[in-house]
């Protein structure tokens, strides 16, 4: 096979991925390309599983392969989301500690170092990546999280100067338009929707950055229309079923089946452990104001 076609497939599998296109990254062929392109393309599948939901499946399939950094690294992801949070960081630390140079290990390990709160662990192990576009993509996430868009907005701008066509940048630079607002707003949406029109990536990640757009641009029933078609063909998406979640507190409908649906696909999910604990804050100040009875 033509190296030159097979490094294309390698980076239509890549997009694939990144527009959320999870069961389509699953059923590609990789029987073609090259030996050095095979173990990306089998992470970027275990990848796709995990997003599924399918982490039994990924932790089978990488038994006894620990010894790869690259599967080792996509065990600890599948961990993190099945809620075995104590191995995962345990095996994410050791691979960060041992592979810091593997861009895997840096994409994954610094996901699950981040889910579990350790944002500056999950930050240096990053740094260390030359020209990974994935670890660009999850530093901005970080910083948009830590309430730090002006670093997120750096490394986007810096990031451009060497990748400018890059989807992943491109994407990058929505998610900081939609936290800094104004007329940012309606630049991400354009992004989005452009990726949504064209047939070959109107998938999850487009549908849900131009859900989020409309909803920052007051445009709940668009943003609901989005979601709810979406949902129809992508059930078990657990970004569409947690946006569907913010959009109906919004629109001051129920969330409890959305809940359910999301604790049953992905029961790790940021947004039922922000609901958690924001309940669980609320029900400790509500204590605090409980009417005492005296006998």
């Amino acid at each position: 096979m033509d190296p030159f076609s097979a490094e294309g497939e390698l980076i239509n599998i890549h997009n694939a991925f990144h527009q959320g296109q999870y069961q389509e990254v699953i059923d590609f062929d990789t029987s073609a390309l090259s030996s050095e392109n095979h173990l990306p393309a089998r992470v970027l599948q275990l990848r796709a599983k995990i997003a599924l939901g399918q982490t039994d499946q990924v932790l089978s399939d990488v038994d006894g392969e620990e010894d790869t950094p690259d599967l080792a690294a996509a065990k600890a992801l599948a961990q993190q989301t099945s809620g075995d949070s104590e191995s995962a960081l345990k095996l994410a630390q050791d691979l960060a500690e041992n592979y810091p140079d593997n861009t895997t290990v840096q994409v994954l390990g610094g996901t699950v170092l981040q889910a579990q709160g350790l944002s500056e662990e999950a930050l240096a192990l990053l740094a260390k990546h030359q020209g990974n576009l994935e670890a660009v993509a999850l530093i901005v996430q970080i910083h948009l999280q830590q309430n730090r868009s002006d670093l997120a907005l750096k490394e986007v701008q810096t990031a451009k100067r060497w990748a400018q066509d890059s989807l992943l940048v491109n994407v990058a630079e929505s998610w900081v338009g939609l936290r800094v607002g104004g007329e940012k707003y309606q630049s991400a949406f354009y992004v989005y929707e452009e990726l949504a029109a064209a047939p070959s990536t109107s998938a999850p990640l487009s549908i849900v950055g131009q859900a989020v757009a409309e909803i920052h641009l007051g445009r709940l029933p668009e943003a609901e229309a989005a979601l709810t078609t979406a949902l129809e063909k992508y059930p078990e998406d657990a970004e569409l079923i947690a946006n569907s979640i913010v959009l109906n507190v919004l629109a001051g409908k129920p969330t409890d089946e959305l809940e359910a649906r999301l604790q049953n696909v992905q029961s790790s999910h940021a947004l039922l452990t922000d609901i958690q604990e924001k309940s669980a804050f609320f029900d400790t100040a509500a204590a605090k104001y409980a009417p005492r009875v005296s006998s």
